[in-house]
């Protein structure tokens, strides 16, 4: 049998990277989509091959039709026909309120977060109906039911309607032989915290987590590969939960 060619998005970093990671170590080859940090894709790349899977990275911005549509013209190009897809792409912008953030930013985190996860999904429905079969999942979070009050609220409301998304899009396309799932993340030890401006953000909020701890991105990227595998053939319009009981 052909391996598995799965696409990722934000795949140089964080959950995305160790998603690449793990996916490589079961078997798939992988596509590393990313926006800016050469760098920390062609880590993730050398990583990956050393794991023994054929590696390509695109530096490609989801919310941009043409990136996506390239991202995918270059995978069939490179590994063949594209058998998943992990919509993990995603910005939060600075932590704070709704009333101070800037138009600027909530227009970033809607087109990130929930245009490049349709325009992903819509090039991958087309895709893989033609084979038959196909596996999207869609990069979600706790925030989506938590709401994030005073941190980012505009970010949590991005993926309250991912959750919706993967619901109606694998009623959609089950009968086209495509299963659609999402994780949920919830506080996991990324390099996102710093990015929004509070680098100890896991460790301040430790305490509020029933399991007393932040996630790992192998924790994630574990639950990412099952749903990704024959193992969760019958899982379709799931939401899973990983975020340590929060």
């Amino acid at each position: 049998m052909s391996r598995p060619v799965t696409v990722v998005t934000g795949g140089s970093r964080g959950i995305g990277a160790a998603t690449c990671l793990r996916l490589a170590s079961d078997g798939h080859d992988l596509v590393v989509g990313y926006a800016r940090d050469d760098e920390a894709a062609e880590r993730t790349a050398d990583a990956v091959r050393e794991a023994g899977a054929r590696c390509v990275t695109v530096r490609a911005d989801t919310s941009d039709e043409a990136d996506v549509e390239r991202l995918f013209d270059t995978a069939a190009e490179r590994l063949g026909a594209v058998t998943g897809l992990v919509n993990n792409a995603g910005v939060t912008g600075p932590l704070g309120r709704l009333a101070d953030t800037d138009t600027a930013e909530l227009r970033r985190v809607v087109e990130v977060n929930l245009l490049g996860t349709l325009l992903c999904s819509r090039r991958a429905a087309r895709d893989m109906a033609l084979r038959g079969a196909g596996v999207i999942v869609n990069v979600s979070s706790a925030a989506a039911t938590l709401g994030s009050p005073g941190e980012y609220v505009h970010y949590a409301a991005t993926k309250a309607a991912v959750d919706a998304l993967t619901v109606g899009l694998s009623k959609e396309l089950g009968p086209d032989g495509i299963r659609v799932n999402a994780v949920a993340p919830g506080l996991i030890d990324t390099e996102m915290h710093a990015a929004m401006g509070d680098p100890d953000r896991p460790a301040r909020l430790a305490p509020s987590i029933p399991l007393g701890r932040p996630g790992d991105p192998a924790e994630v990227a574990a639950a990412v590969a099952w749903l990704l595998s024959p193992d969760s053939s019958y899982a379709t319009g799931a939401v899973l939960r990983v975020a340590g009981g929060r």
